[in-house]
């Protein structure tokens, strides 16, 4: 105990060193200077009035995007381990340290709102830095801005590693996911920068297109005709991968921070158990000192062994159902990345009857609004969803305990076996008169089958009067039976209902009350919105009116010179202009400079122009006549050698 106490100032000392929450105030002043100088290279699309007070802005300081949330598929990776390195300071944001004074409780919902703005504010460099399209600036000022976070975590995760819940290394056990998602972070702003460095010396071409090459491929396959595709076992049983399809860096940037969520929820999770555990063999000890020194407790001290085994099964069991609970939210997670990938090939088909109804054709407000919930939801219900699983498990583990193991290791097997024998022979017994009626209508109350191919008999009545009185008397025995089946209906839907609570993908209400679902909802809209503006086809479709406008308008209306337009707009124009005033010398009057002089005609300039214009028209007109004169007579021999018809 003495060591103890002796480590917990020394933790608090070293904890005190160095103070992550301040380095978070303090990177708020690096991270509005990237940003601003980010805003400053980017120009807006349209002017605004302060524009024209200040003309040496020319539209600078327009509005910078962290990550593209609907259309987006580069840099995927890279958005997702940046909401990694968030994690941390997500997770820091709701503790009580975070907020450095005392407020009123009913003022504690603006300061975490604050607060998260504030988080908001300090990472956005990472994913600003990865989004513009200056990417040398970009990259450089990442580099930069990653080196300053990987520095101070890695100083105080290995400074002071130790903590009060996990003991030893605690902090590189909570914090190795955001260390090694800014490490990947700087080896992709390193990359970045590289990249743009070769661009500029010409080393490698920018391709920055409206259609990626996976949905290019993809609508080539669709073009290709029908081939069967030999599957391997993996495949078949597992996970089918299709290499033209790619998750946005939405759904990827929500499956690192859920994975990573729940790893810290794990070790929460174990953490207290351990700590809720050791309390209660504390409270158990003090109870059994209580009964040996108390007289007249023979009833409380026959119950202190059965206490002791009730809290070693119940360590035990929470124990084992945090590692299945953590597994099944994990297999959770990545087979939602699953289901939106099947939903949306569907969608792409023109298949909607696995929505519900309602969902055919949703209002567009919220079908976008889904777009900036479904992150954040997905994300509290994988949580949620893991303790309410874990506590499921771990209650259908304390029964299977209680009911298979303890009765064995008590020597109680042939009472257990018995016990199970009338339940399962009652349960039996229900469920074979259940299917008796099935069969007894299958063989006396159909008709026989229309044809010898049909699988089954029609539904027609045969034995009209016999079924009657079958029905008559199976009415009182069903009667009993609806009470037994409402309740199994009610805890199969209790059972399946909180066994998929994280999986929005699919509704826990019934048919006709799906819209009672917010997350169900969400993600309804959520893949209806993406389905409208990443199918590959429509993108295609889009990408080829583009190329298409664009060739348009490069060409020129006179490109019978050129068929490949000259990268000088100003020099493809002046030929253009000269070639016009060539072909139609009038139209020489007519600009805009000899307009302007028309009231002074007796100038010698103006005199001179128009001269010259007359002079070239005329000469134009005398070769085209001469032209005319020429091709004349060769038509007149041509017509006059052909062979005149013979008389009727």
């Amino acid at each position: 105990m003495k060591n103890k106490e002796d480590l917990v100032p020394i933790m608090e000392d070293c904890q005190s060193a160095i103070s992550m929450q301040l380095f978070l105030h303090i990177s708020l002043l690096p991270a509005l200077l990237i940003v601003g100088a980010l805003s400053f290279l980017q120009k807006r699309a349209q002017k605004l009035f302060i524009d024209h007070k200040l003309p040496f802005l020319d539209g600078r300081f327009g509005i910078v995007v962290p990550l593209d949330t609907i259309g987006s598929f580069s840099n995927r990776w890279s958005y997702g381990f940046a909401f990694g390195a968030v994690s941390s300071s997500v997770l820091m944001l709701f503790s009580e340290h975070y907020i450095p004074f005392t407020v009123p409780t009913w003022a504690r919902a603006l300061v975490y709102l604050i607060g998260a703005m504030e988080v908001g504010l300090a990472y956005f460099p990472f994913f600003a830095c990865l989004s513009t399209p200056f990417r040398a600036v970009g990259a450089a000022l990442g580099i930069l801005y990653s080196l300053c976070w990987i520095i101070v975590t890695v100083w105080d995760t290995f400074t002071c590693p130790d903590g009060k819940i996990l003991g030893k290394y605690q902090k590189l056990i909570i914090q190795w996911p955001c260390i090694l998602s800014l490490v990947f972070l700087l080896g992709r702003f390193v990359y970045i920068l590289v990249k743009a460095i070769r661009i500029h010396l010409k080393l490698e071409e920018d391709t920055e297109e409206l259609m990626h090459l996976h949905q290019t491929q993809h609508v080539k396959r669709l073009l290709r005709k029908n081939h069967v595709k030999t599957l391997h076992w993996f495949q078949r049983k597992v996970y089918e991968w299709d290499p033209h399809f790619k998750f946005p860096n939405r759904l990827i940037g929500t499956a690192i921070i859920s994975l990573i969520g729940l790893y810290t929820m794990t070790l929460a999770d174990y953490s207290l158990s351990n700590v809720t555990f050791g309390q209660i063999d504390r409270w158990k000890e003090t109870l059994k000192h209580l009964t040996i020194s108390c007289n007249n407790t023979e009833s409380f001290a026959a119950m202190i062994p059965q206490l002791e085994e009730l809290i070693d099964v119940s360590r035990k069991c929470w124990l084992a159902t945090t590692i299945f609970a953590s597994l099944n939210s994990v297999a959770y997670t990545c087979h939602l990345l699953v289901c939106y990938r099947k939903q949306m090939r569907r969608l792409w088909k023109g298949e909607k009857h696995f929505l519900p109804d309602k969902f055919h054709n949703p209002s567009s407000a919220v079908t976008v609004a889904s777009i900036t919930r479904y992150s954040g939801w997905q994300i509290a219900f994988t949580l949620w969803g893991y303790l309410i699983v874990h506590f499921v498990h771990f209650l259908f583990a304390l029964a299977f305990v209680y009911i298979f193991v303890l009765p064995i290791q008590h020597g109680q097997a042939l009472v257990m076996l018995k016990n199970i024998g009338i339940i399962l022979l009652t349960v039996g017994v229900v469920i074979f008169l259940v299917i008796i009626q099935v069969v007894l209508v299958q063989i006396f109350f159909l008709q026989d089958k229309l044809s010898p191919n049909d699988k089954q008999k029609p539904i027609a009545l045969n034995n009209r009067k016999a079924f009657h009185c079958f029905s008559y008397f199976f009415f009182f025995y069903n009667v009993v039976m609806g009470v037994s089946n409402c309740i199994i209906r009610l805890f199969n839907s209790v059972l399946v209902g909180t066994w998929l609570v994280s999986r929005i993908d699919r509704t826990i209400m019934q048919r006709g009350y799906e819209h009672m679902d917010p997350g169900y909802s969400t993600w309804v809209g959520m893949i209806i919105a993406d389905h409208y503006h990443t199918n590959p086809v429509m993108v295609c479709f889009c990408q080829l009116l583009v190329s298409h406008s664009l060739e348009r308008q490069g060409l020129s209306t006179y490109s019978t010179f050129s068929n490949t337009p000259s990268g000088n707009s100003r020099t493809r124009r002046r030929w253009a202009l000269y070639y016009t005033l060539l072909r139609n010398p009038h139209m020489i009057l007519l600009r805009k400079h000899h307009l302007s002089r028309a009231s002074s005609l007796t100038s010698p300039s103006c005199t001179d122009t128009v001269v010259k214009a007359l002079v070239l028209a005329s000469q134009i007109q005398r070769s085209e006549d001469e032209l005319q004169k020429d091709s004349a007579p060769e038509t007149n021999t041509t017509t006059g050698t052909q062979p005149t018809p013979l008389p009727l």
